[in-house]
């Protein structure tokens, strides 16, 4: 039944141990760059209003959003979410993922195309993403008898790890837009500015392991698939 799949299953265990791995790194560097005092003296919600403002963006609210490392925008209604602590603190690590957020919203105020093709996709894999595991689970258990079920989730998987990948060069031109503007208005110091591009560099592999991941998975899934039927 896991003909060939082996090979792909150990890959499917890396990934995630990999992911546990720079998980702990993103905290660790968080609470690190936390601690250390912004010399511009903004907080989070200033340096993201600042940034809205210096792109004519007026029609985007910076809001607080509890728990931690829970940051994103909302082009839904055109929020900046940050975390309680990143809302509120004064550190190199706030004014990282303040701008990060910003950077979203100027994509989306800029149609940035790789945005509005990932947004474009969200309706269908909200609804996705409900039933695809049960029809994986489906498929597995019933690839003895047939395999449609496998097949239609291993489509519907595909997308979600479509999605992972269309995400990357998101993240990473939010990121890059993000550092190029807290350093050209001053926000952060030579020193700072390093300390922000590590702690934006080790949320960006999180997203990178994440698609690998996802891309794993789906390959452990095909390896089943034709696995079983080549054996038919």
């Amino acid at each position: 039944m896991f003909y060939n799949a082996s090979p792909i299953y150990f890959l499917v265990i890396a990934a995630m141990v990999v992911s546990w791995i720079i998980q702990w790194r993103l905290r660790s560097k968080s609470e690190k760059y936390a601690q250390i005092g912004l010399q511009s003296g903004l907080s989070g919600r200033q340096i993201a209003e600042l940034m809205l403002a210096d792109h004519g963006i007026t029609d985007v609210r910076v809001i607080s959003t509890e728990g931690r490392l829970t940051d994103h925008y909302n082009p839904a209604d055109k929020t900046v979410n940050l975390s309680e602590t990143v809302y509120e603190e004064r550190s190199a690590m706030a004014a990282a993922v303040a701008a990060h957020e910003c950077g979203h919203a100027v994509q989306h105020a800029t149609a940035y195309s790789m945005l509005q093709f990932r947004s474009a996709m969200v309706p269908a894999l909200s609804g996705v993403s409900k039933f695809m595991p049960f029809i994986l689970l489906a498929g597995v258990l019933m690839i003895r008898t047939s395999l449609i079920p496998l097949g239609v989730g291993i489509a519907l998987f595909s997308l979600t790890t479509l999605f992972s990948f269309v995400t990357l060069p998101v993240e990473f031109d939010a990121s890059r837009r993000a550092l190029a503007w807290i350093d050209k208005r001053g926000i952060v110091t030579p020193q700072e500015h390093v300390m922000a591009k590590d702690a934006l560099w080790w949320a960006a592999m999180t997203y990178v392991v994440a698609a690998l991941s996802s891309l794993a998975t789906l390959l452990y899934y095909v390896s089943i698939f034709m696995g079983s039927r080549d054996r038919r």
